[in-house]
């Protein structure tokens, strides 16, 4: 792959997203009770968005932890590997956490901003596992090519 301006560009903003992710993931705990506080929401309510918050922002994390992990193979010039289709399941895996923790979020506290999250995630999800099967698909053709002298 060559270091065009949008590969660098989008190895910035992914890694902007991780380390800034990880912060305001650290920071849930504070700011939630801060925040509660301010807008006067009882304790079970800011209990409920705290965890909620942390769990949705960990599995945040981790999915821009995989994508940097399958950035760095695209920028080798090697994407077509098991590893990048082990990383799509495992961003799938975390998309689907996701949707979990809305789900429940709009059984306790209904709002339709949380169902168009869940609806998103679960998209997501399901796109990362068709981009899975796709890679692994493609990581057998490279090889049997691989093999074609």
């Amino acid at each position: 792959m060559n270091n065009s301006f949008i590969n660098r560009a989008t190895k910035l903003i992914i890694d902007i997203m991780f380390f800034g992710g990880i912060l305001c993931t650290a920071a849930v705990p504070f700011l939630t009770r801060f925040i509660g506080a301010f807008y006067g929401y009882d304790t079970r309510v800011s209990i409920i968005f705290a965890v909620m918050l942390f769990i949705s922002g960990a599995a945040s994390v981790y999915i821009l932890f995989n994508m940097r992990r399958m950035l760095k193979t695209l920028v080798e010039n090697d994407p077509f590997v098991m590893k990048n289709a082990d990383c799509l399941r495992r961003i799938a895996i975390a998309c689907a956490v996701i949707v979990a923790v809305y789900a429940v979020k709009c059984v306790l506290l209904f709002s339709w901003a949380t169902v168009v999250i869940a609806i998103a995630f679960s998209v997501g999800a399901l796109f990362c596992l068709v981009l899975k099967d796709l890679f692994k698909q493609a990581v057998a053709y490279k090889e049997e090519n691989d093999w074609t002298v």
